[in-house]
């Protein structure tokens, strides 16, 4: 294992984890909208925020995939340090993290069952631009609309298509994340 593993995390764990946690939740409950979160520091290729979320939603129960381009040994060992989270293949993950184009296809990940929907997939997709610009969505805890800029709209549609079932995502770039779950409805603005 090597230093860069040992460093990176939180510095004050509880405080950190219960804001970067308060984020995430705004970011779900409220599609569309954008937040700063700091306080982790990953090995590269891995951002600012998604190692937040990382720290925050994953833990040693945690299956996790990492998508080509991520699943590299400085990545897996800053995890293993840090998360505990075992290393899985894309199909038993109930996270997935990587850059938005290495996720594909999506159909591989699950989308829960209709007694367990929950039992779906959460992705972290890294992008490199996030903002309040762009898809039209509508739906839960959305007013009337919001705008975000989405890496593509048709596959997150037919996610749609398929409530309750399907995937919820976190958008990552830089410092700041947003998220956009299963429920949205998402159209070309």
């Amino acid at each position: 294992m090597q230093t860069d593993a040992l460093t990176g995390g939180f510095g004050d764990a509880p405080v950190q984890a219960a804001r970067a946690f308060r984020a995430a939740l705004e970011a779900m409950a409220r599609p569309g909208t954008l937040h700063e979160v700091t306080g982790a520091e990953a090995p590269a290729p891995v951002g600012a925020a998604a190692a937040v979320l990382l720290l925050t939603l994953c833990d040693a129960q945690t299956p996790l995939y990492l998508a080509p381009g991520h699943d590299v040994a400085a990545v897996r060992d800053w995890i293993a340090f840090h998360v505990g989270a075992p290393i899985v293949a894309a199909e038993d993950a109930a996270v997935v993290l990587g850059r938005w184009q290495a996720l594909a296809p999506l159909d591989r990940y699950r989308i829960g069952t209709p007694d367990y929907p929950d039992r779906s997939v959460l992705l972290i997709g890294e992008v490199d631009a996030l903002s309040a610009q762009g898809a039209r969505l509508t739906g839960p805890g959305i007013e009337t609309h919001a705008h975000l800029s989405l890496p593509e709209i048709e596959v997150f549609r037919a996610n749609a298509a398929l409530f309750p079932l399907g995937w919820d995502c976190f958008f990552t770039c830089g410092t700041r994340l947003a998220a956009l779950p299963r429920s949205t409805k998402v159209e070309p603005s």
